[in-house]
Order: structure tokens, then sequence, then C-alpha cells
């Protein structure tokens, strides 16, 4: 292809940091990690921060580490990725999906309303495409006293936190902005993903931003996610060979496997010095050519992307054509290929997959998404998409929807 979607920025300063840490006798979880976490904390301002080995992971033992399971219900877009819902389905709660906002495709705050139960846990808001929901307007609702009296807490801990727990999903959002804050404040935790595509890399990786109450112990939190991620070790390899006779350990239960590597954080270790002056830079620069090209054509729905009160990611290129239908949409993807130019869609609503379907959802419930969903083409954002490559994209989309739909006026 002459333009692949989203291929990773592998430079000479990222191998010589993987290179140093496999030199460095640490190549699983180790100081690199360490650091890391602290440097997640430090950007976005939260209280604490832990590393796994994808954001999945995290949002998975979070969940657990409130005891949400059998019998309760959590609250999820329809529009996002799997993973979102996939680990409710893992804890055994069951997955409430709700509608979207039709211009950024984040979460609908009032569909949230009505979807509320005395069953219902957590909230998982989605940041699509980078763009941050609305986090002062869902904190405020799980705070209204009709809805805290119908929360019913089952353990130690939902029982200090009082209310629904909120827990964005934040995949998308690393250096996100609302009203001058970073993601990772703006809700109870938030959960990064550092996987291949992200805008921060770690290969693959993710990070929990915790953010609680200061009721709350974050250092005694911190504690308990690390041991869960370790299968439940009482010591994790760095303490366990900290000095003599230290080998020894126990397990406090059943735990996991989803620690992140020192090689893992080498990566980001160096993309995180770089992420503002650099990658946000050039993503943005790409997100306004693209909008200033689109935007000359009444046919096209550019994403929003920025607000008085909002700043994206720059993770994904949203761009909508007004009126076509999924098989026009389809069809337009298949030529922008055959001009070599790669593109993607995000995302196809969940209650579509087999899976979800299998459960007795219907994606036909939630009208907006699927709407959404039908018109929607991802254009690529990487920090190396160089304006030759930008016009390329640019032309290939413009000729592409011609042929499909005629005059693009």
């Amino acid at each position: 292809m002459k333009v692949a979607f989203s291929p990773p920025r592998i430079d000479d300063l990222v191998l010589e940091a993987v290179s140093n840490a496999l030199k460095s006798g640490w190549i699983t979880t180790g100081p690199r990690t360490k650091l890391l976490e602290e440097k997640v904390t430090a950007y976005c301002g939260n209280k604490k921060s832990i590393c796994f080995n994808s954001a999945t992971a995290g949002m998975e033992l979070i969940l657990r580490l409130f005891g949400i399971g059998p019998g309760d219900e959590v609250i999820v877009p329809a529009y996002t990725y799997c993973a979102t819902a996939n680990v409710v389905v893992h804890c055994g709660a069951k997955v409430v999906f709700v509608d979207i906002n039709e211009h950024d495709f984040n979460i609908s705050v009032n569909e949230i309303r009505k979807a509320i139960t005395p069953k219902t846990k957590a909230i998982i808001p989605v940041d699509f495409a980078g763009f941050p929901c609305d986090y002062d307007e869902i904190n405020a609702l799980v705070n209204e006293p009709e809805i805290q009296s119908m929360f019913s807490p089952a353990n130690e801990m939902q029982q200090k936190l009082g209310r629904i727990l909120v827990m964005a999903d934040a995949a998308h959002s690393f250096g996100a902005m609302y009203k001058g804050k970073h993601t990772g404040v703006l809700c109870d935790v938030s959960v990064f993903s550092f996987h291949a595509v992200k805008n921060l890399t770690t290969a693959e990786g993710g990070a929990v931003a915790m953010n609680f109450p200061d009721t709350f112990d974050h250092e005694a939190l911190y504690k308990d996610l690390n041991r869960m991620s370790l299968h439940g070790q009482s010591k994790d390899a760095m303490a366990k060979f900290s000095g003599k006779a230290s080998w020894e350990y126990d397990v406090l239960e059943a735990g996991y496997k989803c620690n992140m590597t020192d090689i893992h954080a080498a990566i980001g270790l160096v993309e995180i010095e770089r992420y503002d002056s650099e990658n946000l830079a050039a993503r943005k620069y790409i997100f306004d050519v693209y909008s200033a090209a689109f935007s000359e054509y009444s046919l096209f729905e550019i994403p929003v992307y920025e607000t008085d009160l909002k700043t994206t990611s720059y993770h994904v290129y949203p761009l909508r054509i007004k009126g076509i239908t999924e098989a026009q949409r389809n069809r337009i993807i298949e030529l922008i290929f055959e001009k070599e130019v790669s593109v993607n869609v995000h995302f196809k609503p969940v209650p579509m997959m087999t899976a979800y379907r299998n459960l007795g959802y219907h994606a036909e419930d939630y009208p907006v998404a699927l709407k959404n969903f039908r018109s929607e083409i991802s254009l690529p954002v990487y920090y190396d998409l160089d304006n030759e490559k930008i016009n390329l994209v640019i032309d290939a989309v413009l000729k592409s929807v011609e042929e499909v739909i005629g005059n693009l006026s």
C-alpha cells in the first residue's frame, strides 16, 4: 500500500531504548515499568497509575477489585470496541448497552439516565476517537440523591464509594483535554491503551490512572492491583530479588497474569517524553488538513475534535458521508483500497457482533450508533504521514466517493 493505516513510530531512539532494556537484565516488570507509571501520573495529574499488558486487563481488574459480578449491571455505549463489553461479561455481570450522541459518537448522558437501575454498579464511558465524554454531566448524574439512593453496595469497596463507579475507557484519549484537564483525572478511574496503533505505544500495554475520592488509599489500591496482576503473589520480581533471603512469597488469591514488561515500558518512556511536542502536534496538523479539504463539500460530515471545552487526542479521524447506505460505504472503502490507501471503520457497534447477538442484543435498538456506523470511514493518522501521503488519502477518498455516488457537491 502507498499509505498504511496506522504504523507505529519506530526510530533509533526506540531501538536504543529497547536494546538498553534487554541489556539491563530487567526484561519483565522492573524499574522502567515503574518509571513509566510515574510519568503517566505526572502527565495526567491523577493520584496513582499502574501499567498492565493491555487496557482490557486494566478495565477487568478494576471491575473485579470493586467486586462487580453476577447480578450486577454495567452501562456501556453500543458504539465501542468489543473489549469494553467483554470485560463485563468476563466478570459475570450484565452489559447494558445504551445509544450515543450523533455529533461526537460518545455515550449519551440521557440514555445513561434511562438505563440506571438498582443493579447498576458501574458506567464505562468511551472517549471515542480520543474526544472526551461529558464527564461533568456523568459525574453529576451518579451523585444525584435519587440515583445514589438506588445504589445498593455489595462490599466494602462499593460501600466506600457510595455510588455507581465511573470508569473511563480512555483507550483512545491519552493527552486529550476537558475543561483544562487531561483525561486521567475526569472520573474515578481512566484506562489507557498503549497498543501498537495507539498514539502512545508500548507495542502492547495499557495503564490505569486512578483518581478516586480522597477516602481511598491509592497506594493500597496500587498494591492490590499489582498483586492481582501477578497471580496474587505477595511480592513482585523486584521485591523477591531486593536482598538476601527475600525469595519467599505467598499467594493471597487466585490472581491473573497481566503485568507490563520493561521491554514494553522502554518504548513508552521514549514516546511520553515527545508526546505533546511531536506526536500530538503532527496528528493535529493531519486533522486540520483533512478538515480543510473535506469541508469544501457539503456531502461530508467533519468530525468534532475541538470545542471551547474539549480537545481530542487526534487518535482517529472519523469522516462521515451524508445520506449513503452501508453498502455504498463499503464499496467506497473497496475503491479507496484499490488506490493503495488504507482506511478503516470505527466501530462496528458491539450489539451487531455474533457473540452479543447470541446473548439477545439487537443493533436496531441503538439507532444513532447504527446510523453513524453505516456512514463512517476512518482515515489514516500517524506521525510519519507526510503531506504527499495526506494528499494521496484525500484524493483517493474524493475520487472513490465520486465513483459511487456521483457529484460531490
